[in-house]
Formats: C-alpha cells, structure tokens, sequence
C-alpha cells in the first residue's frame, strides 16, 4: 500500500479527529454559509421515470475558463449530509471558480427532502441516484460530465462509476474517504471516540422523525424512541425497510470489496487517509484492484478532513480541479 505524501497538514492540525471535524463545523462552516448566499444555485427536482423524486442544486460557472469547455460536476455527499454540507459547499465554489458547473445532488431523505419519496433512504439506491444523474444530464449539454462523492457518497460514487459510468458518459470519478467494507466502518463507528456515534445517532434519528411526520402510517415512533444505539435501529429497520434480514447481510451488500468494481470502464480515483478514524484504510486491501481504479492514500486527512489552514480550505479543493482539467483533453 503505498502512501502519498503530497499533502501534510500542519502540526496543530495533525491530529485525525480535528481533521475530520473541521471538514463541517468551525471555519469551513461559517464560510460555507457566506458562499451559499452568493451562489445563484437552481433548485432542482429529478423525477426519473421510475417516480422517484431527488432535489438538487446546480450552478453554472460565471467565468469559464477555455480549458474547462463545458465541463459539469456530479457530486454526491455524505450519509446525513445534504446539498448545504460545508463540504459540499466550498468544494462546489472552488469548481465552480475553476470554471466547472457543478450540480449537487441529494440522496433520497438528504437534506429535509423526506417528504418527496414514501420508501426510507437505504445505501442500497444507486439506481436512483444513477437515474436522476441521467435525467439532467439527458436535458443538458456537456462534452465532459465527472462525478464525485464524499463519506458514503463515495462508496456510491464508485459503485454508480461501475455500473453505469460508461453508459453515463462519465469522463472519470473521485471518491473521497469512502466505506469500503461497511461492516468494518461500522464496527469503527461503534468502538471509536463517542462523538462520532453520537453525531451521526442524533442525525439519523432526527431524520427518521421527519419522515414520520409525512408518513405516520410507518408508526415506528416507540422503536425510534426506545433506540440506544445503532445495533438496536438497525435490528429494527433492516428486516423490515430493505430487503434484508439482517444488518450485516445489508452492509455486505454496498460493501466495494473483491470484484464489485471490477466493470469500471472509466477512470476512477479513491482518496483516503491513513489515520480515517471512521474508515479502516485497511479495507482497501479487500478491494481487486483493475486498471481503472487509482488509490490516493494520503498519511493525514482525517474522515473526508484534509485541511491546510485555520479558514477550513481543504486539500481536496484544488486536488478534484486537479484531477478533473486532467480529463479535458482525453
């Protein structure tokens, strides 16, 4: 396994927990809020032929650069993040400052869209995302289309890249810090530092009130409000929201170990850190690794972190422009 060493944060941002922390709170989230307001973002809903609804920002580029011809980014956040994630914000800002327009789509159940699908959010839905990705890009025209994703966004980044990039007419994606044996991730959620579970607990179960209020039939309120931990809502909803039985049969079944993405037709990129106090970067190991996948192992970065500075600039910023305008002419 080899490491990057390309980026290194300086020493008061070493540590992996503040990485990962500052990628959505403190600095990077006051200046996200400032962004947003300046962005002339349309809001968009993706209806795909099969009913599904999932809402969307898109911007375009007001001073494109000759290079970038046209270019579009697809990006996909985090599990509980949404659209307005810092993350996706800043991101979106530096593409679209480098001349990309950017459109950022939220998964089903992201960012207070409860109310537009009866069936709950599950890891499983890339045909979804993939369908909506058709959809604009079907009503719009780019030379170059590029996707890429964060957290869990990642893992479905790849996966979609694998499925359908081709047929997508993706020129390349990028996964940052993606879950790769989901199992593992959660085993690493459940032992590590207990802010990380309580975050993520609070989310989700925030989450799953709003979609009670739209649909009360579900009646799942007591299980929701009797949950301890991630074991007990996972043992409740697995069986009886997705077509598994149980929770390590679901999580197995989004994991990109042995062959899963063994169809990449497109170039694809995964980024991560060694110190990922979420993501074991040893997983990576499980992965068959073919011509089309590049692994980006970087020693610090945190959980989808990689900050340079006290403003919350992240690394990842200039690295996707990097990656992308790499594509353009090929």
């Amino acid at each position: 396994m080899t490491v990057n060493r390309a980026f290194t944060p300086p020493l008061h941002l070493k540590n992996a927990h503040i990485q990962s922390a500052l990628n959505s709170v403190g600095p990077r989230k006051m200046r996200a809020k400032q962004l947003a307001k300046n962005l002339n973002s349309e809001q968009l809903i993706l209806t795909t032929d099969k009913g599904v609804r999932l809402a969307a920002e898109f911007d375009r580029a007001l001073g494109r650069k000759a290079a970038v011809k046209n270019a579009l980014v697809l990006m996909i956040h985090g599990w509980e993040g949404s659209s307005q994630s810092a993350y996706q914000v800043t991101t979106a800002k530096y593409l679209l400052d480098h001349g990309f327009d950017v459109l950022r789509l939220n998964l089903r159940d992201h960012g207070d869209t409860q109310h537009l699908n009866k069936e709950l959010f599950n890891s499983t839905m890339t045909g979804e995302v993939a369908d909506a990705m058709e959809v604009f890009i079907s009503q719009n025209n780019y030379p170059a289309v590029f996707l890429a994703g964060f957290s869990l966004g990642g893992n479905f980044t790849l996966r979609i890249a694998a499925d359908r990039g081709k047929a997508l007419g993706l020129r390349a994606a990028v996964a940052i810090s993606p879950p790769v044996d989901p199992v593992n991730a959660m085993v690493a959620l459940n032992e590590g530092a207990f802010f990380y579970r309580k975050y993520f607990m609070y989310r989700w179960t925030n989450s799953l009130r709003k979609k009670l209020k739209h649909f009360p039939e579900y009646d799942y309120g007591p299980q929701l409000e009797d949950a301890k931990d991630f074991e007990q809502l996972n043992r409740f909803f697995v069986p009886r929201h997705t077509e598994f039985d149980d929770a390590e049969s679901y999580f197995r079944s989004y994991a990109l170990t042995g062959d899963r993405l063994s169809h990449l037709e497109i170039p694809a990129h995964l980024i991560t850190a060694a110190d990922d106090p979420i993501i074991p970067v040893a997983d990576l190991d499980k992965i068959n690794q073919q011509d089309y996948l590049k692994f980006e192992i970087y020693p610090f970065g945190g959980h989808c972190g990689f900050i340079t500075n006290m403003k919350g600039h992240s690394y990842m910023e200039p690295r996707l422009v990097e990656l992308f305008s790499s594509y353009l002419d090929t």
